[in-house]
């Protein structure tokens, strides 16, 4: 169902449109965990090594095409919004030709280069048959992630947050039982998981595709309106090519990090890959409720509504606060027995590294929290240039201290303490910004 922003209470809008999304990424971690567990209990710590840096990998190549979908999503609200039905149907079918061509771009393009991806990543040899195994089926699956985010972006924008959800559940599903039944039932390792997630991702994007071109027949879809507009095109770049940029910076920096992980051995990589699936899921609230508040603020700028806008923000920050306060608390205190769930018990060492990373970032969620907000509140605002500089303060700090406080005495714990002053710094710019740009 199309939800108008414009209208109601602020905050009963916004909360009521994060919850679905909030469910179907809990659904999507829990997937990914799924791999994590599997792999981690049933095949070994050098193939949940190897799974873990894969995903850092698959996280950049992904963002890219998830960041073309979720910028052009912002110009669909601002359209819907204003209604402008005719440019927003022009708006939809460039987009979608778009990200077309750029998912099958991307999926030659790391097949044919894939053994000198892993070689640049810098995974230990023990570690990169089983990577190689992993990222096959997954570069092969990026066609479908480009489908299904293309059509799951378009529906948000319009306010339908509830139908992207049943997808990512039934993807879930799929993926979990084929998990179960390719890696523990035939033993077929790293490749069953990977072939599960791409049997699963297939099947998501092909019905969200044909949901999504039945349910939006108000805007009554013609064959010939299926074209690509070059002038539509220059606005839908100011928006998904931007923050394609931004969300592949941010992957970008991840990876940097993650490299200079795997220098620190099998043990480690193990270790933060159980710690960053951990810290993915935490995070889910708040950069949903940063989701949220980015349709809610196109919508309202399309409408002209700057008080709307205002009273969003204030809104989500008070939630942001509270969401972020609590799952602090919850990691910080269950961290061991977080991170049994991904781990054999026996393993102490991968067991202690993940605890001490935790134990250290969780309790400046708050940080991120913000962060997330203030990446939907520019991107709704068609300020992507902000939301680009917001990611580049706090990857390239991440980056440039984990590598400087990596060859001090404080070694790992130099990469953990940049995690933070990262988020910090952006936020102070993303304050600075929102200063200059709605007092006025």
């Amino acid at each position: 169902m199309e939800t108008d922003m414009t209208k109601g209470k602020p905050m009963n809008i916004i909360i009521g449109f994060a919850i679905p999304m909030f469910i179907g990424n809990l659904f999507q971690q829990f997937y990914n965990i799924v791999d994590t567990i599997i792999v981690g209990r049933f095949v070994g710590k050098e193939a949940l090594a190897a799974v873990g840096s894969s995903f850092a990998i698959m996280t950049f190549v992904t963002s890219i095409l998830i960041g073309l979908s979720m910028g052009a999503s912002a110009l669909f609200s601002q359209l819907f919004g204003a209604k402008q039905y005719e440019e927003l149907k022009k708006a939809i079918s460039t987009s979608f030709i778009f990200i077309l061509v750029v998912s099958i771009t991307l999926t030659v393009i790391t097949s044919l280069f894939m053994n000198q991806i892993i070689h640049l990543f810098q995974m230990p040899v023990e570690t990169r048959a089983y990577a190689a195994n992993y990222l096959r089926f997954i570069f092969a699956g990026l066609i479908f992630s480009g489908v299904y985010n293309s059509f799951s972006f378009l529906l948000r924008a319009v306010g339908d947050s509830k139908s992207p959800l049943y997808f990512l559940i039934l993807s879930a599903i799929i993926n979990i039982i084929l998990d179960l039944f390719f890696v523990v039932i035939l033993n077929m390792e790293v490749t069953g998981v990977a072939l599960a997630t791409f049997i699963a991702q297939g099947v998501s994007a092909i019905s969200c595709a044909i949901y999504t071109i039945k349910r939006m027949n108000f805007l009554e879809f013609n064959r010939e309106d299926i074209i690509f507009h070059r002038q539509m095109f220059k606005k839908i770049a100011s928006y998904s090519i931007l923050t394609a940029v931004q969300q592949s910076a941010s992957s970008f920096g991840m990876m940097m990090v993650q490299g200079l992980v795997n220098t620190f051995g099998a043990i480690v990589m193990a270790a933060f890959a159980a710690a960053s699936k951990i810290d993915s899921f935490a995070n889910i609230p708040m950069q949903d409720f940063g989701n949220a508040l980015s349709t809610y603020v196109a919508q309202n700028k399309g409408a002209n509504n700057t008080k709307r806008i205002r009273e969003g923000i204030r809104g989500v920050s008070k939630i942001i606060i509270i969401f972020s306060l609590g799952i602090s608390i919850l990691v910080f205190v269950f961290a061991p027995q977080l991170v049994l769930i991904f781990v054999k018990k026996e393993a102490l060492d991968v067991i202690e590294v993940s605890v001490y990373y935790l134990r250290i970032v969780c309790v400046t969620y708050i940080l991120l929290g913000f962060l997330q907000m203030f990446y939907g509140f520019y991107r709704g605002l068609g300020e992507v240039k902000v939301s680009i500089m917001l990611t580049f303060v706090s990857q390239v700090t991440r980056v440039v201290l984990a590598y400087g406080l990596a060859l001090t005495p404080l070694g790992f714990t130099g990469i953990c303490l940049a995690i933070p002053i990262g988020w910090f710094l952006s936020d102070a710019l993303g304050v600075a910004m929102y200063k200059k740009i709605m007092i006025k």
